[in-house]
């Protein structure tokens, strides 16, 4: 364990919450003068066992859902970059938690900067919550970040 703070995983999935964890990323990673990493995983549920219907053409399905978020961190990329952040990006598939952590391990970083959707009661029974686990598993401090102005998930969700 190091204090030092020299690699930042961001594990985005483009909603407002993850928006703010990049936002707080960015600033801490500015202050430190660290790199960051900006993470997607596109659940595929074969491998999460989430599989509970019929669907044709699951690979098609993967490569489509994968191209789609290629595109948007790339667009993300792109929006960092215009502020002087040199950013490396990756998309994955498999199950969210776990390949958070696979990629912290892997990469060794000090940091990871997560939003976090703050559910509660039955929602967080039946859906669990990605960024427990990972605060639970990671091999690094853990930082969750909730967006709670209403005004800005209003605009996303529109």
């Amino acid at each position: 364990m190091t204090d030092s703070i020299n690699r930042i995983l961001i594990p985005v999935d483009f909603s407002a919450h993850s928006d703010k964890a990049v936002r707080y990323a960015t600033t801490l990673a500015y202050k430190f003068g660290a790199r960051v990493s900006l993470l997607h995983v596109v659940e595929d549920p074969f491998v999460t066992g989430q599989a509970e219907a019929f669907v044709p053409n699951i690979p098609e399905l993967l490569n489509q859902l994968i191209k789609a978020a290629q595109g948007q961190i790339a667009e993300l990329k792109k929006h960092l970059a215009a502020h002087g952040f040199v950013v490396e990006t990756d998309v994955v598939t498999g199950q969210p938690a776990r390949s958070i952590v696979e990629q912290a391990t892997a990469g060794a970083f000090d940091l990871i900067v997560m939003g976090t959707h703050g559910r509660t009661g039955l929602s967080h029974a039946l859906l669990g919550s990605v960024a427990e686990r990972v605060v639970q598993q990671a091999p690094c401090a853990v930082l969750t970040v909730r967006e709670t102005d209403p005004a800005v998930l209003k605009r996303v969700a529109a």
